[in-house]
């Protein structure tokens, strides 16, 4: 069984032709190398060659060379190759390469013969700075690598004289890229801008389909905006100072939470009605979520009042007096703890209401499908 040590090597072209063969020439060229530049790769490289071919039995050793990187270098590494098969009709071969240029040439040795091992020399004193020399180098050529650290990088050492020239301050400076750093990696992190490329295809494929769930979400947005405005107005005329931030946002949530969550049912009936035109099965979760959307408005809506009424901001509910004929109804003040429980008593009631629902449109599919198969 014969096997082929070829030692790769890309790069300064040798003093003698390749490829050459055997010991006693291998030998001599790393001598010339070694005079020439004790400090050439190369010399480990057929060094290395020389001690495996040493200790496999009816191994040849071989050094295949081309200078430069181009086609036409690789097709002669091709040739050199097929011309060592044909004259020494090897069973397999061991590859001894020095750097990640060489290692790109395996695969052309590979296509011709099969290759038991690849051997990649590394200088041992250098070999922490071999290693991250090559790894630098393949993130530099990774092209996604390159737009998501490089760029967002340069542009903070480019924004940081900018913002101190104008600020004056390099507290802001640092902070403003700071901040713009946060941001990118949460947007990155969390996959939005993966979400921001689909939205063109899916507002396309909506467009096409007539989708009614585009029209809802377009009045989901509209609402949701409506409620930021109403909450905004509604917490414009108060004082700041004499109630603090925790009551102002809670005022804000009751004047917005009712217009959100009537964009949340708007956005969500669109997609349940989706899923009705498209004749598929319907799942729990698209009939649950209208269900589940008025429930947490009812919920939020109701904490929101609770506190408003504590601090004072708003009165507590009192039904009047009334009389209908010979039935008198006697006045009645709920107190905060009633008016709270009242909110939350109708949204779990609700959150079950849609739970029940979903279960019974969920098993009117499933016998459906179980009537068709049988069928």
């Amino acid at each position: 069984m014969s096997t082929l040590v070829v030692c790769l090597h890309r790069g300064d072209a040798l003093d003698i032709e390749p490829p050459v063969v055997g010991r006693e020439p291998v030998e001599s060229l790393v001598t010339t190398l070694g005079v020439d530049d004790p400090e050439d790769s190369r010399v480990n490289c057929l060094l290395e060659g020389l001690r495996v071919a040493r200790d496999i039995d009816d191994a040849v050793v071989a050094v295949v060379s081309v200078a430069g990187e181009s086609v036409a270098g690789d097709r002669e590494v091709a040739r050199q190759v097929e011309q060592l098969i044909d004259e020494y009709d090897p069973e397999s071969a061991v590859v001894v390469v020095d750097s990640a240029e060489d290692e790109r040439l395996v695969p052309i040795v590979e296509s011709r013969v099969t290759v038991d091992a690849v051997d990649r020399v590394v200088v041992r004193q250098a070999r922490d700075i071999e290693s991250t020399y090559y790894l630098l180098k393949q993130f530099l050529a990774d092209e996604q690598l390159r737009k998501s650290v490089l760029i967002p990088f340069g542009a903070a050492l480019l924004a940081f004289p900018v913002l101190l020239f104008v600020a004056d301050s390099p507290t802001v400076a640092v902070g403003a890229i700071a901040a713009a750093v946060g941001l990118f990696l949460l947007y990155k992190g969390l996959g939005i801008d993966a979400f921001v490329a689909r939205v063109p295809a899916g507002t396309r494929e909506a467009l096409y389909s007539g989708q009614v769930s585009l029209v809802t979400y377009v009045v989901g947005v509209g609402l949701a905006l409506v409620g930021l405005f109403a909450g905004a107005l509604g917490v414009s005329g108060m004082d700041a100072e004499g109630l603090g931030e925790f009551i102002l946002a809670m005022r804000f949530a009751y004047h917005s939470v009712p217009w959100l969550t009537a964009a949340a049912l708007a956005a969500s009936t669109g997609r349940l009605i989706d899923e009705l035109i498209r004749d598929d099965e319907l799942g729990s979760a698209y009939v649950n979520l209208p269900f589940v959307a008025l429930a947490v408005g009812l919920a939020v809506r109701g904490f929101a009042v609770y506190f408003l009424e504590r601090s004072g901001v708003f009165e507590t509910v009192s039904i009047p007096s009334t009389e209908l004929g010979p039935v008198a109804i006697d006045g009645l003040r709920l107190a905060s703890g009633s008016h709270l429980a009242l909110f939350i008593l109708a949204s779990i009631l609700i959150s079950l209401l849609g739970v029940r629902v979903a279960a019974y449109v969920s098993g009117s599919d499933v016998e459906v499908g179980i009537e068709q198969r049988r069928s």
